[in-house]
């Protein structure tokens, strides 16, 4: 097992970690913040806006079973990309798109992932920046799908998230992608002082 690190940000991090945990050789998704300037930022914090930080996901996967470019097509397959500071029903910079690259392998892949995607709409909002400090957030938002499938379920679909996924990208792929022989395994380390956040600042769970 080659064991690899990627970041990504897609508005819930909810409906994001269930994505990708669905993915063959995706060994665990964690969901966080990131890109803000507060630090151990708490989910209050956070949803209100205040600490420029966006929702992510950490996503550790075994490279030698799934690419960084197939994580890449699931991204944005997973996100509405012509949205600016909002994605779907949450609206605010906390909820910004994202690909937050370890390496210039990955930052060269996501850009050129993002001309694939430019080319299918007119305008896309998704940011593409170095990793910064990921926050882990609290224990009660990790796997909140598989904890919570009822409110998991009526939120996700009240805020129009599938609906929205089918009518941006419907059936057919639109990544066609060569195999990469370029691979940095030594490079994919994580932002140093990597966080988590004290029992104490831990909010309550609240819905979007």
């Amino acid at each position: 097992m080659l064991l690899m690190i990627a970041y990504f940000a897609g508005g819930c991090f909810w409906c994001m970690e269930q994505a990708f945990e669905e993915v063959p050789g995706v060994t665990e998704v964690v969901s966080g913040y990131m890109g803000g300037h507060h630090p151990n930022p708490t989910y209050k914090e956070v949803s209100a806006g205040t600490t420029g930080h966006t929702e992510a996901i950490k996503v550790s996967y075994d490279s030698s079973k799934v690419s960084y470019e197939k994580l890449l097509e699931v991204f944005w397959h997973n996100i509405d990309p012509t949205a600016e500071n909002k994605q779907f029903c949450d609206v605010g910079s906390q909820y910004r798109s994202g690909i937050y690259y370890l390496t210039d392998t990955e930052k060269k892949l996501a850009e050129k992932s993002k001309k694939v995607v430019a080319g299918k709409f007119d305008k896309v909002h998704t940011e593409i920046k170095p990793a910064s400090l990921f926050f882990k957030a609290e224990e009660k938002h990790q796997d909140y799908y598989k904890k919570h499938p009822l409110k998991y379920k009526f939120y996700k679909n009240r805020c129009g998230r599938p609906q929205t996924l089918n009518s941006l990208w419907g059936t057919n792929p639109v990544f066609h992608w060569e195999p990469s022989a370029n691979k940095e395994p030594s490079a994919h380390k994580e932002p140093s002082a990597n966080k988590e956040p004290s029992e104490s600042q831990q909010p309550s769970v609240q819905n979007k």
